[in-house]
């Protein structure tokens, strides 16, 4: 039954058009009006921002329509696969805040797609090819030109069994056989041109299986026939795979019906659909999995969880949040048309994000020491808000002395009228937080730099009291130099310095950003000497930091999530 939320007419305009097609579906009671999706991951590396733009079509599906959203691990290739990248897969989903229903494997389903296969072959519909890779390709011909049949294509249907069980013993050597469905070598879609369903690969353990299978399904025939046993509704994948929607068709309509309906608890009338919305692309940066892998084996990044790489692991490290991220999502949208997204949108939407919740600090990253002349005292302690204007999202502590590190480039010696920040002169600069103070000159080693500057503090300027009140043009940060802890900042930027490196000629290495990744140090308030992992600051004036998963309280590490410049809107 579809719910009056469902039909409410401004938000069904605003619908994409997978929604439409799961409310038509809903409205005409098409699988008795349940709705299941699933996400099915290869488990052959991690995830990527383009993965997350079909995890949030996939659950989100499920979630707005009060169905189940399952997680299915593609897993029919062992050279490839791993436990370490179904452990990392379960876990970036679980971060960016979605439940699945149950979990699944497709090598579950290895006896049934095997005794599928055997079907298969018992009614005429493949066969054994012992062509090899390079053979069969060829007899493929073009779109416009039909191919050449396989020389094995009308072996007896009783040598195909028999070879097919050989193959699966292990007694055929890897990639000497494939098992083939016979269809149509003229089709102009060339994925009906007698596709391959299986191959053998004794290579390789199997990651949960081990040794027990000798031959692996392709992907065209296990993925429809896992959805099909599993009850899947609507089967969303990538416009890449439209092509391939047809054989997803052809060999659904080869297991259901009356004939085949104990196949699915879910009755004759059950059937999945698929359908395909646009991948992500992004610029500066690139979406193949095995690229992302030579970056990593080739130590051009420091590990899948790279700040720079664009994984979930990495964009988590880098600093972005699950609700951001998912922002981005749902601002790009999903349609029929390939397109590339400006990266500078993704980081538009985590610079609004940590605006309203990063708590601001003080960090001087070229600093130069300030000494107050007539300071008195040890110190004090200045209470400054976590973010200007909003008590309610508390305060922190700063410790103010008479000796302060400020930014090298908020002194001048000699200035004229339109810098308005530190130089003698009775200029008036005030002290975030704190004092407005006046320099009085400086102290230079014997290359002529600036070590220190010398000013004088109006005691009566403080911050927050009546006499705090007085207007400067001009507001430095600090930092108390006996409190301040030392940071180990790195200033990450984009991966590559071309806008689109996969259209690009030549070797996509040969255009990484050089400067992708500076590391400085930095001088920063003491209140960051117990910040923990994960934790996000402004660090004023300069960017967007979070702690890195590395940082130790004797050795604090932040990475740059993003500058507080904007350009994307403008």
């Amino acid at each position: 039954m579809v719910s009056d939320k469902m039909v409410n007419e401004p938000e069904a305009r605003s619908l994409n058009f997978i929604e439409q097609i799961v409310e038509k579906d809903l409205a005409e009671g098409v699988n008795n009006g349940r709705i299941q999706t699933r996400f099915p991951p290869e488990p052959n590396g991690y995830l990527h921002i383009g993965h997350v733009k079909a995890i949030c079509m996939d659950f989100g599906i499920a979630e707005k329509y009060n169905g189940v959203c399952n997680l299915r691990f593609d897993d029919t290739n062992p050279v490839k696969e791993d436990t370490e990248y179904v452990e990392t897969i379960e876990r970036d989903i679980a971060w960016l805040g979605f439940k699945w229903g149950k979990i699944f494997y497709a090598s579950d389903y290895f006896q049934q797609l095997y005794d599928l296969a055997i079907r298969f072959i018992k009614e005429g519909k493949a066969y054994v090819d012992e062509q090899t890779a390079e053979q069969i390709a060829e007899q493929k011909g073009t779109p416009t030109e039909p191919g050449v049949a396989s020389p094995y294509r009308d072996r007896p249907i009783e040598e195909n069994l028999r070879l097919f069980e050989a193959m699966q013993r292990g007694e055929i050597e890897e990639g000497k056989m494939v098992l083939r469905a016979k269809i149509d070598m003229a089709n102009p879609n060339m994925h009906f041109r007698d596709p391959i369903m299986y191959r053998i690969i004794t290579s390789h353990p199997h990651h949960r299986t081990g040794t027990k299978w000798k031959v692996y399904p392709m992907y065209d025939f296990a993925h429809g026939q896992s959805d099909y046993f599993e009850g899947v509704t609507h089967s969303i994948c990538t416009l890449e795979f439209e092509v391939h929607r047809p054989l997803y068709d052809y060999f659904l309509d080869q297991i259901t019906g009356e004939n085949f309906a104990g196949l699915s608890p879910y009755g004759p009338d059950y059937r999945p659909k698929q359908r395909e919305f646009n991948r992500l692309n992004i610029t500066y940066t690139v979406m193949s999995k095995r690229k992302m892998l030579q970056l990593v084996k080739e130590g051009l990044v420091a590990g899948w969880d790279d700040p720079r790489m664009p994984t979930v692991c990495g964009l988590r490290r880098r600093g972005y949040t699950p609700q951001a991220i998912r922002t981005f999502m749902d601002k790009i949208g999903y349609t029929k048309v390939e397109g590339m997204i400006d990266q500078g949108l993704l980081e538009h939407v985590i610079r609004e994000d940590l605006k309203e919740t990063a708590p601001r600090v003080c960090a001087i990253f070229d600093p130069v020491k300030l000494v107050i002349t007539n300071y008195e005292g040890e110190g004090e302690t200045i209470v400054a808000e976590n973010i200007d204007g909003h008590p309610e999202l508390g305060t922190r502590e700063m410790k103010f002395g008479k000796e302060l590190w400020i930014e090298r480039g908020d002194f001048l010696e000699e200035a004229d009228n339109k810098f308005y920040r530190l130089s003698p002169g009775g200029r008036e600069v005030r002290l975030k937080a704190s004092y407005i103070i006046q320099a009085t000159g400086c102290e230079k080693d014997e290359n002529g730099n600036i070590t220190t500057v010398y000013a004088t503090y109006d005691p009566n300027s403080k911050s927050g009291t009546e006499g705090g009140n007085r207007k400067t043009k001009a507001t430095i940060n600090w930092v108390e130099c006996n409190s301040a802890v030392e940071a180990e900042v790195r200033l990450y930027d984009r991966l590559f310095a071309v806008e689109n490196p996969s259209a690009e000629e030549g070797d996509f290495r040969d255009l990484l950003n050089p400067d992708s990744l500076k590391v400085v140090s930095a001088k920063v308030e003491a209140s960051l000497a117990k910040a923990k992992p994960q934790d996000h600051f402004q660090l004023l004036k300069q960017g967007y930091f979070v702690v890195d998963d590395d940082s130790q309280p004797e050795h604090l590490i932040l990475n740059r999530t993003c500058s507080l410049k904007d350009n994307y809107l403008k």
